[in-house]
């Protein structure tokens, strides 16, 4: 019989691995991997801010992320390279949120649950926020899909059909701050990008639908959760990083099936 823990957190990385599935597709068509870290490494001043005013550390880094979303869609819709505007505040996020955390004493002790994750103490409080994060993910997913696709594949098509790519664009990052937020709790802030970006590139070769992708893509996921916690148990290695190491031994498997598909 499974202790209660353990399906807590079997349940907190399913409902990450439904979100990150689909939105990781995205992530990975539009080479968005950069944002996943710049806005996982200001989650940790949304840490430092949430503890240091007794709010809930989910609220305030959903309240950093979402400020981190904005601030790059704006200044992507003005013309800034995607790129650098992403290297600069992802250090600088990161560096500004270490230091305003170095100055709450009851974060400095548990820093490292916030950087590479703690699945294994997620309580039921926890995984209401991670579920309820996932459905609002999906629902806008599934709401804006087909015009996401469409700026996705070219921004001029989707504005000679009548969307506003800038638009797009934005729910986009919003859906990725809110599965940060979600995803601290699970893998941590450094490890947050790696669950969006490896399951679906994993599974980029080996389907032909984008529909397809998505799924596959949170299947993938749902696996690394399920074996990474399994490794966990057995080698008693961190739980964030051995379902992060479970889903690139994946990749490297769904890779050389791709090729081999290839020949």
């Amino acid at each position: 019989m499974l202790d209660d823990f353990l399906i807590r957190a079997a349940l907190a990385g399913l409902g990450l691995a439904l979100a990150t599935g689909p939105l990781g597709s995205f992530v990975v068509w539009r080479r968005m991997a950069y944002f996943g870290d710049a806005t996982a490494h200001a989650s940790i001043l949304g840490v430092a801010l949430a503890l240091a005013s007794d709010l809930p550390v989910g609220l305030g880094t959903l309240a950093v992320a979402l400020a981190m979303a904005v601030t790059v869609a704006g200044l992507a819709a003005r013309g800034w390279a995607l790129d650098t505007t992403l290297g600069v505040l992802a250090h600088s996020a990161l560096a500004f949120g270490l230091v305003a955390v170095s100055f709450v004493p009851e974060a400095r002790t548990d820093l490292s649950a916030y950087l590479f994750g703690d699945i294994l103490a997620v309580s039921r409080a926890d995984l209401g926020f991670i579920w309820g994060g996932a459905a609002l993910v999906l629902a806008l997913l599934y709401w804006r899909w087909n015009a996401m696709l469409t700026a996705t594949l070219s921004e001029d098509l989707a504005a000679a059909s009548g969307l506003n790519p800038d638009r797009e664009r934005l729910v986009l990052v919003l859906a990725l701050a809110v599965t940060v937020a979600v995803a601290l709790k699970v893998v941590g802030a450094l490890l947050i990008a790696a669950m969006l970006v490896i399951p679906a590139a994993a599974a980029r070769g080996l389907v032909r639908s984008p529909e397809a992708m998505a799924a596959l893509a949170a299947l993938i996921g749902a696996a690394a959760v399920v074996g990474g916690l399994r490794l966990s148990l057995s080698l008693d290695t961190p739980a964030g990083p051995s379902i992060v190491t479970v889903a690139a031994c994946i990749f490297v498997l769904a890779a050389c099936l791709g090729q081999m598909r290839k020949q």
